[in-house]
């Protein structure tokens, strides 16, 4: 029986918590760390810093959101330590000039009333039928408060300066799950289509009644879906 550690890279404004029910579902066998991703204001020092906390063995690694951009740019800096990644509601396009206006419309508004910035973009993480959920709206309430204001800058610039993944994508030869929400309004399904038919073998996988939050939305979906990536990594992969 293979034992390995997952590393999980959380999204803009999430901690820990956005794992908690994947963590629950992969222990023992796979013990799942989340990354800090709160003290630097770009990819590649988000990235670097990531890797100074990985786990001292190989590990799978998962991404999502602004996660997937930092587990892209770890693939690029240390593709040796990664036996398997996931790429979970992200995208490897940079961002485009409206979604740079918006953020930084956003970053604005944060610096007097960031309690309404979290309101107002709370709507777009998740499916409509999950609005009137308290118990995925509050999670993400509480981890976007815990991040604060400070890092949500750190992040949005980091976010806005990254680069074009997409030449890069053919390079990754570790077993990849690409996974989303049907109703991704931020990261659509075609951006992960893109994603999977650009990485040799990579699976994707569709999740429905589902949107950007997919790890807090249909937990035990994207909790049986690592399960099955998980069961895919070579021997080889997790004894090199």
């Amino acid at each position: 029986m293979r034992h390995f550690p997952v590393y999980a890279l959380p999204g803009l404004l999430d901690d820990e918590r956005l794992w908690r029910h994947q963590a629950a579902c992969l222990a023992p066998r796979h013990p799942l760390l989340t990354a800090d991703l709160t003290r630097h204001n770009s990819i590649a020092s988000l990235a670097t810093a990531a890797l100074a906390m990985a786990p001292a063995e190989r590990f799978a690694l998962i991404g999502l959101s602004m996660g997937g951009y930092v587990a892209l740019e770890i693939m690029r800096q240390a593709p040796e330590r990664v036996i398997a990644l996931a790429l979970l509601d992200t995208n490897a396009r940079p961002d485009t000039e409206q979604a740079m206006e918006f953020r930084k419309g956003l970053m604005a508004r944060a610096k007097t009333d960031f309690s309404a910035v979290v309101d107002s973009i709370t709507p777009r993480l998740v499916h409509p039928a999950h609005l009137g959920d308290e118990s995925i709206v509050k999670v993400i309430r509480d981890m976007a408060h815990a991040v604060g204001v400070e890092a949500f800058m750190r992040q949005q610039q980091a976010i806005m300066g990254r680069f074009d993944s997409r030449p890069f994508l053919p390079a990754i030869s570790c077993p990849t799950l690409v996974l989303c929400g049907r109703e991704d309004a931020l990261t659509p399904v075609e951006l992960h289509e893109e994603m999977a038919a650009a990485i040799p073998n990579a699976h994707l996988v569709v999740i429905e009644q589902c949107g950007h939050m997919s790890a807090l939305e249909q937990p035990q979906q994207v909790a049986d879906a690592l399960q099955v990536w998980l069961s895919t990594v070579p021997h080889a992969f997790v004894a090199t």
